[in-house]
């Protein structure tokens, strides 16, 4: 009789529990569910702004690449921002149901500062990468100069950048240890002239003759679209050793400055060879002087005898 009471205690109890439960405890389970999706839900709108925002700003770029770079972006902010919302979620809910989280909560501070003390490099690099994606610094193809070495940039990561040189030797440049990112093909890039006469040139003459160089080779099919704009002429730049020096720019698309460089030098040579312009180098003029005369020498010995 006093065992079938005890039970009846006890179901009488966790009955009790549990409706207290459902009354106290479950609204407010149901409401951080709640919560939850809304912020999913949130997130997901907001993201999709985000990328919308983004492919207008790369609208200029090429699809494989626009692709890429925006992929790239969003799965780290999509990744960064469900990591956060779920573990809020978990530890909510976790308190709710009655667990202490106060261990957990120590034990993922302890694990975090010993990946952040030993990671540390790993999340400079990643953040720096991350930045330099969305400020669209470079990109694939372009040409620069990272910490004073160039090349073409061949992959860009989170965590690196690799370019290729000249001489087709592969440089690997860890994000958070650039120092110094030059872009040489961002937009438009400049074919610049520092083109040295002699002195007794007339500086007009050979500007308009330069200008006139210039225009030729603009109306040229094969020059015509790699030239933004009318060669800019600044005058007469410096005073050299031997020559007066006049500063000009071409803007070209990217990356033909140099192509479009070297033709101009070459039609301008011919152009001053027309003209009977100088092109002065550097030389030096050597005068002799008198030859000296021969020492007259007498041998004492020789001298006494004679004598």
């Amino acid at each position: 009789m006093i065992a079938t009471f005890n039970s009846l205690t006890f179901w009488k109890d966790l009955v009790d529990s549990f409706v207290l439960w459902i009354v106290n405890s479950l609204p407010t389970l149901i409401l951080i569910v709640l919560l939850y999706l809304i912020a999913r839900w949130f997130v997901r709108l907001a993201i999709g702004k985000i990328q919308l925002r983004l492919q207008a700003k790369y609208e200029k770029e090429d699809n494989l690449e626009k692709g890429k770079r925006i992929k790239t972006l969003i799965g780290i902010v999509k990744g960064m921002v469900h990591i956060t919302i779920t573990t809020i979620f978990i530890l909510e809910i976790l308190g709710e149901l009655g667990i202490d989280i106060a261990p957990l909560l120590a034990g993922a501070g302890i694990i975090g500062l010993a990946l952040g003390f030993g990671a540390q490099e790993l999340v400079k690099d990643v953040i720096s990468g991350f930045f330099m994606l969305l400020e669209n610094q470079l990109r694939v193809g372009d040409i620069v100069i990272v910490n004073d070495t160039g090349g073409v940039v061949e992959e860009i990561e989170l965590r690196t950048i690799r370019l290729r040189d000249l001489s087709g030797v592969v440089h690997i440049f860890q994000n958070g240890k650039i120092n110094s990112l030059s872009n040489m093909t961002k937009g438009w890039s400049a074919a610049v002239f520092d083109i040295g006469v002699a002195y007794k040139e007339d500086a007009d003459h050979v500007i308009g003759l330069m200008k006139k160089v210039a225009e030729d080779m603009r109306g040229t099919d094969e020059y015509m679209d790699l030239i933004l704009e009318p060669m800019e002429v600044f005058g007469l730049d410096n005073f050299g050793d031997s020559a007066i020096v006049i500063k000009a720019r071409f803007k070209t698309i990217p990356g033909k400055q140099w192509m479009v460089g070297r033709e101009y030098r070459k039609l301008l040579k011919n152009a001053f060879d027309k003209a009977g312009v100088e092109i002065p180098f550097p030389h030096r003029t050597i005068y002799w002087g008198n030859k000296s005369d021969p020492f007259k020498m007498e041998i004492e010995g020789e001298k006494n005898k004679l004598s």
